[in-house]
């Protein structure tokens, strides 16, 4: 494939193409292609071109460049490599629902498959700001009944002055002219009689493509420490040591993706119940008349106090059974059981009576 041909024709799609419509076809191609699928002679670069198409067709910025450029406008700004900036979290998405949730890690995800087409480590990323970690405790009442969290995180957010722009108020970005708003510069290098030309960011504007006329004096390119509310909601039947991912919550950075926001669950222990995945046990102390006789007792659940009967003859480390008072299931509509085990508790002292009453039972038939 020496020339390069147009990028939604190579995907099958229009120019007027949504981002999912362009996301559905790339997945069936991709399903098609896979060189782990696909073991024609031709497989791998027809996927090396799929995903080249798909690189900057799902990434906004290149596609507004390639829509008003053609292959020139993005090839004079991107290396290849560069291409792939900022469309790491389209892939993984994608090879996730293909490949069983190994997009991240190799083993037929997109990052193994562009190592082994373009070389080297893939470098999908553009700049990416930090993940931030949280860690959030809640009680087995909130696993029930899942529970709406609100953080306020400590984190560079957009200046409140210029708005995120970088500019002084009036003022505005212009076209850097030492690499003609591209971000890059090519640079040529003899390499023992060979010349060798690369792509390097623009030394003048950071390989951002921008200068700023008047910069904000408040900020460093637009971001300020600051703070920033975040509400989500935990769901019903969530884990201890479980992970929910919110993306681009975590810290920006000025001209770069921000990272991730990683919220861990922690559950406090119950005074009450123990947890096993959706099922609670907890312990409930009877007689040993109420254990030889029978009774009713009352078992406090997490919601309310239900009645459990417990036969005559009933042993010590019996364990009983309340349907559907455990947890919900984080899959289904079920709900886990609540097991009672029973503890039979022994009068350490007796009276003459009690104790003559007791043999008397003993030694009858």
């Amino acid at each position: 494939m020496s020339a390069k041909r147009d990028y939604y024709e190579v995907l099958g799609v229009d120019k007027s193409s949504s981002p999912d419509e362009i996301k559905s076809q790339y997945r069936k191609l991709a399903l098609k292609f896979h060189p782990d699928r696909n073991k024609s002679a031709d497989a791998q670069e027809h996927f090396k071109e799929i995903s080249e198409a798909y690189a900057v067709l799902s990434d906004s910025g290149k596609r507004d460049l390639y829509d008003k450029h053609g292959h020139e406008g993005v090839d004079g700004r991107y290396s290849t490599e560069d291409i792939f900036r900022g469309a790491g979290g389209n892939f993984n998405d994608i090879f996730n629902d293909l490949f069983g949730g190994q997009g991240r890690r190799g083993g037929g995800g997109f990052g193994s498959v562009f190592e082994n087409l373009f070389g080297g480590g893939g470098g999908f990323g553009r700049p990416r700001g930090n993940d931030l970690l949280h860690e959030c405790y809640i009680t087995l009442e909130d696993v029930l009944h899942g529970k709406q969290i609100e953080l306020d995180l400590k984190k560079f957010v957009d200046c409140p002055d210029c708005d995120g722009t970088g500019c002084k108020p009036g003022s505005s970005k212009s076209t850097c002219k030492d690499c003609g708003g591209y971000g890059q510069v090519r640079v040529r290098r003899n390499m023992g009689g060979m010349i060798l030309e690369s792509a390097q960011p623009c030394g003048k504007c950071q390989g951002s493509g921008e200068l700023f006329d008047d910069p904000c004096k408040k900020c460093q390119r637009g971001k300020v420490k600051g703070t920033k509310h975040v509400s989500f909601n935990l769901p019903p039947g969530i884990d201890n040591g479980d992970y929910l991912a919110m993306r681009g919550e975590g810290e920006s950075i000025p001209d770069g993706d921000p990272g991730d926001l990683h919220v861990r669950v922690r559950v406090e222990p119950h005074k009450l119940y123990r947890r096993d995945g959706t099922d609670l046990y907890c312990d409930a102390r009877i007689s040993m008349i109420d254990a030889t006789l029978g009774t009713e007792i009352n078992v406090k659940t997490l919601e309310n106090t239900e009645k459990l009967k417990i036969e005559s003859g009933t042993q010590p480390n019996s364990i009983l059974k309340i349907k559907s008072q455990g947890l919900p299931s984080p899959n289904s509509n079920r709900r886990g059981d609540l097991f009672v085990h029973v503890v039979v508790e022994i009068p350490k002292k007796l009276s003459k009576q009690q104790k003559s009453l007791l043999d008397e039972f003993q030694n009858s038939d």
